[in-house]
């Protein structure tokens, strides 16, 4: 079990920066950061979390951080359906059903699917069932060949931007949960993938229906203050058309993915 000044030098090692580095962003001494991370000082609480702030440490670990010192966790864990979320829960939604008739969904730091518009349903269709079962990962969803795979166009080009968001999700904060996911679905196989230049704003998803291709490109928006765990795990994926043709099809009454 590591101490909270061991915790500490991990988290500042893994942001690449010196103790100088650390301790003029906390206005603080190099010195004393230096003697908590040797367990020569004991950080008060307001201390640890003023590092953990300046060190961008998400906030389940800061709660880490705080038990190692024998603190009581600061942050809480409660369900985004609960009561005490209630006012985000209808927030995300309200986003969610703005960005209709564009697919968007709502996923946890695992990829599982949260929340989803009604524009995600006609994708939905012919993935096998036990996909579809909760927890819904997005990944899995996306690259098994029973979900999303065979419709997926440039399906290695999809796979190599969900490699490097995934590989820099877990290098800023690691999880065993997803690089579990990340070895199972994502890691390198030998593929070299050239993305497009030029003409493209994004690198865009290009999913076939029958002879029509939708092409898509991603946003993801995050709570900005979130002093929940939940809130601060959670990411709003939005989809946009990335031509004429694409908007036409959302835009059209009646039209749904998969006729």
């Amino acid at each position: 079990m590591y101490t909270v000044g061991e915790l500490l030098r991990q988290w500042r090692h893994r942001r690449g920066l010196s103790q100088l580095d650390l301790a003029i962003a906390a206005d603080v001494s190099a010195r004393h950061v230096s003697l908590v991370e040797t367990g020569k000082s004991n950080p008060s609480a307001d201390m640890i979390l003023r590092l953990a702030e300046q060190l961008g440490v998400p906030l389940r670990e800061r709660n880490r951080l705080l038990l190692a010192a024998g603190f009581a966790p600061r942050y809480a864990r409660r369900p985004l359906d609960g009561d005490a979320l209630k006012a985000a829960w209808d927030a995300i939604a309200r986003v969610l059903r703005a960005h209709e008739p564009y697919p968007a969904l709502v996923v946890d730091r695992g990829w599982n699917i949260v929340m989803t518009n009604r524009a995600i349903d006609p994708f939905l269709a012919n993935v096998a069932p036990d996909l579809l079962r909760p927890p819904v990962n997005m990944v899995r969803l996306g690259l098994d060949p029973r979900g999303f795979a065979p419709r997926i166009v440039n399906l290695a080009e999809v796979r190599s931007l969900l490699r490097t968001r995934i590989a820099r999700q877990l290098a800023a904060a690691p999880d065993p949960g997803l690089t579990a996911l990340y070895e199972e679905l994502l890691a390198p196989g030998g593929e070299n993938v050239r993305h497009p230049a030029g003409s493209e704003i994004a690198i865009p998803m290009i999913f076939r229906f029958g002879e029509r291709e939708l092409r898509l490109f991603s946003t993801t928006t995050t709570f900005g203050t979130p002093l929940d765990i939940t809130l601060d795990e959670v990411t709003i994926e939005s989809y946009y058309p990335a031509d004429a043709e694409s908007a036409a099809y959302f835009t059209s009454a009646g039209s749904g993915a998969g006729t």
